[in-house]
């Protein structure tokens, strides 16, 4: 039976002071490449919590949600907000915050995959951790597919934002609402991306996008169909998007359900990509991404709190 939420803003906020009722440990898990540098929220006075495994989307993105000049605090918020309701988080850096440290790095060595391998480490690493009852995976962004292809090894699979379609028709889509006179060649290129076949004759202008230090990387991401991947999940599934998600539409969601109906899809009014509530146009939802004090949106947690309850 399917399961579809349209959540309001009129639902009464409960959770507007928090009170830190959780202990802060960092913690450094092996993995292929580097070590996965994270922080473990655990609630206090709480006997074998429920742990997410928060998986932070796409690019240098942080344990914290940021990266660069785009600060958010979007997860360090929703991890805080959950552990403070008695349920245990980790949230940690994508490797190449690391890597990019590193005088050896080269980008053409970084895969997706890479980031499937952290987040199977860090599930197999609190597996051996006796405190935590469930394990359940949530992955913001491009991380709900890396959540997606994980998530049979926990116990449950959260999308937050996440897309529904493979990342070579969000790249067409997203070149052609703005430079549609690049369309013609950006198909070009994906075409040979998705073949597995590197291109070395790239416009000037979608040099940024496709660079051929990155498209190994695009190769691989390619891969993988979120709606194909998603079918094979057998754990429970809550897809969450916001109503005023200007990077990914709630359409992405709707098709995640309609590929998995055991899945529960919740849409959030006013929440926008990064879990801030948004009121007004445009200019505002950009805004809140150099906001970091704004606080996530309460009836998220509530929600996530609610999926999580009964797993």
């Amino acid at each position: 039976m399917k399961k579809i939420v349209i959540i309001s803003l009129f639902i009464t906020n409960i959770l507007t002071a928090q009170t830190k009722d959780f202990t802060e440990t960092e913690l450094a898990i092996p993995s292929t490449k580097i070590a996965i540098n994270g922080t473990l929220l655990m609630p206090n006075n709480v006997k074998s919590p429920k742990l997410i495994i928060i998986i932070p989307g796409s690019g240098p993105t942080d344990r914290n949600g940021n990266q660069g000049m785009m600060q958010t605090n979007a997860t360090k918020f929703l991890a805080e907000a959950l552990s403070d309701k008695k349920i245990a988080t980790f949230r940690f850096d994508k490797n190449v915050i690391t890597l990019l440290k590193r005088k050896d790095f080269k980008e053409e060595n970084l895969l997706f995959d890479d980031f499937i391998e952290d987040a199977k480490n860090s599930i197999a690493y609190f597996k051996k951790d006796k405190r935590f009852s469930k394990i359940v995976v949530a992955g913001h962004s491009q991380g709900s597919l890396v959540a997606i292809l994980v998530a049979n090894q926990s116990d449950g699979f959260i999308s937050l934002e996440g897309a529904g379609r493979p990342i070579a028709e969000i790249l067409y889509e997203q070149i052609n609402n703005q430079a549609p006179f690049l369309a013609a060649p950006t198909q070009v290129v994906l075409d040979s991306l998705k073949q597995g076949q590197l291109v070395k004759n790239i416009p000037p202008l979608l040099l940024s996008v496709f660079r051929p230090s990155v498209q190994p990387f695009l190769i691989n991401w390619m891969r993988y169909n979120p709606q194909s991947e998603i079918k094979k999940l057998s754990v429970p599934i809550l897809l969450i998007n916001g109503s005023k998600d200007i990077q990914v539409p709630v359409t992405d969601a709707e098709l995640l359900h309609q590929a998995n109906i055991k899945s529960t899809f919740i849409r959030i009014e006013n929440m926008n990509h990064i879990f801030k509530e948004i009121k007004g146009d445009l200019q505002e939802n950009q805004l809140s991404y150099t906001k970091p004090e704004l606080p996530v949106m309460p009836i998220l947690v509530e929600t996530i709190i609610e999926f999580i309850n009964k797993i």
